[in-house]
């Protein structure tokens, strides 16, 4: 690798760059960017993307999903791989994928630990990049805050899916529970003050239930 270039890679990138695997130089994700200075790279390791903020990024389309297991492979790697980034995955979620997308995502959750966000495809994903980018230099809800304990805005978007939690409910599961398995583990008993007893029970079925049967309705 150019030693300029080892420097970027390991090193925080400016407000609106991104650093990109030379692969994407001519995908619809790139030219559907807006306002984001793209620098490319033919050795990123497993990453897909560079993004301010140490956040790195992989990218999981539709068709490594049909292709087999070989994806979950490169998520191991990309989560071994040993760096202080903060790690995001992007899943494609199409009509075609969508049959193996409970199973992936606790795999990337659950077992890897790493935040997950579906997209359609990737002009959602150019757009979520941008989001990203453009909040640095602000208040980024991507970025990770400490504040007593640890409040992911990936996480808050995944415990949102639970059937009756919303944001403001995230939220506070959030300030009470260090991670989405702290979560899932959690008693009615231990849930009721925080959410009321009502949430309590929808939050804890909601778990078991995808428990038994293998299906996963988080991102």
């Amino acid at each position: 690798m150019d030693p300029k270039a080892d420097v970027l890679v390991n090193s925080d990138l400016p407000y609106g760059h991104i650093l990109c695997h030379e692969k994407w130089r001519t995908s619809s994700l790139l030219q559907a960017l807006k306002g984001v200075k793209i620098l490319f790279e033919k050795e990123l390791g497993v990453a897909d993307f560079h993004l301010p903020s140490q956040m790195r990024l992989l990218y999981v389309s539709e068709c490594d999903i049909i292709a087999g297991n070989g994806y979950k492979r490169k998520l191991v790697r990309y989560r071994n791989a040993s760096s202080s980034f903060q790690e995001l995955v992007l899943v494609e979620r199409t009509q075609l994928s969508e049959q193996y997308f409970s199973a992936l995502q606790r795999f990337v959750v659950f077992d890897l630990g790493l935040s997950l966000l579906p997209v359609s495809g990737q002009t959602e994903a150019s757009q979520l990049i941008t989001q990203i980018v453009h909040g640095e230099g602000r208040d980024n809800p991507f970025r990770r805050k400490t504040s007593g304990q640890l409040l992911d805005s990936v996480t808050v978007i995944s415990v949102q899916q639970i059937p009756g939690v919303g944001r403001v409910k995230a939220l506070t599961l959030m300030q009470n529970f260090s991670s989405l398995k702290e979560i899932s583990n959690a008693s009615p008993a231990e849930l009721e003050p925080i959410v009321g007893e009502g949430s309590a029970q929808q939050i804890h079925s909601f778990f078991h239930r995808n428990l038994i049967t293998g299906h996963w309705g988080i991102i």
